[in-house]
């Protein structure tokens, strides 16, 4: 008798494709991208892309507005909507204001003198100093066109509509800056400081003039503390930026 012999033959498996999910890699570049050697050309690329980036921003921007006697500002959208705008009531010269105001200087993208952030030097109002418990007790009141108020402030808040925010430009002489070559530290004056533009850069000068002669601490608004008096005495003479919001209005 013949033994029968069964033979077991293996599958082969076949190949399968499996469906990964997520994102497929970029593909390859074609290009290499030039890397610096040192760290000159490191830092002079670096700063060229900044400046490119500083063009397109500024080729983005709207112009600033500016008032019949030169002082700049721009209108800030409220987008809280605590407090309704009435359009029917715009300040005056003559009028008496109740505002709550930040003074801030400039920040390294304020593009213009006025737009981006800004270091607050004083304020009132909005709970940041030590002398006020939280935002909105305090507030400041002057009567529009007073000659004890900053010349900018006086300028700038015309035509302002209660519940509205607006940031004012307040070059030195126009500010806590006693007028006078002598307290002038950028061109013109007796200082070295830097060239001052007011189209879409404002450069604040760089030489500080003698504060005990040249700051002017009759002005108004003035901080309330040491700490910001400090601060002010080395930022008057340079551009800086007050954001008013306006409280109420008083017709004369």
């Amino acid at each position: 008798m013949l033994a029968t012999s069964s033979v077991c033959i293996a599958a082969i498996p076949q190949p399968t494709n499996a469906l990964v999910k997520g994102n497929a890699p970029p593909p390859k570049s074609s290009s290499i991208e030039r890397k610096c050697r040192n760290v000159e050309e490191c830092q002079e690329m670096a700063e060229r892309l900044a400046s490119q980036q500083d063009e397109e921003m500024r080729a983005k921007m709207t112009p600033a507005k500016q008032t019949q006697n030169g002082t700049r500002y721009r209108d800030i959208d409220d987008d809280t909507g605590a407090t309704a705008i009435k359009t029917d009531v715009l300040v005056k010269s003559g009028d008496v204001a109740t505002i709550r105001y930040k003074v801030l200087k400039l920040g390294k993208r304020s593009y213009d003198g006025l737009s981006g952030e800004g270091t607050v030097v004083f304020s009132k109002g909005y709970g940041l100093e030590d002398d006020e418990k939280k935002a909105g007790v305090s507030s400041f009141r002057f009567k529009v066109g007073d000659s004890s108020i900053v010349g900018a402030l006086n300028d700038g808040i015309t035509g302002m509509a209660i519940g509205s925010t607006r940031r004012i430009s307040i070059l030195p002489d126009a500010g806590w800056r006693k007028p006078g070559v002598s307290c002038d530290g950028g061109p013109g004056g007796q200082g070295s400081g830097g060239e001052l533009k007011t189209d879409y850069v404002v450069v604040p000068t760089a030489t500080m003039v003698a504060t005990e002669i040249c700051f002017d601490q009759t002005k108004l608004p003035f901080p309330t503390t040491y700490a910001e008096t400090r601060r002010m005495a080395q930022r008057f003479d340079q551009s800086l930026i007050m954001e008013v919001e306006l409280v109420s209005v008083e017709s004369s």
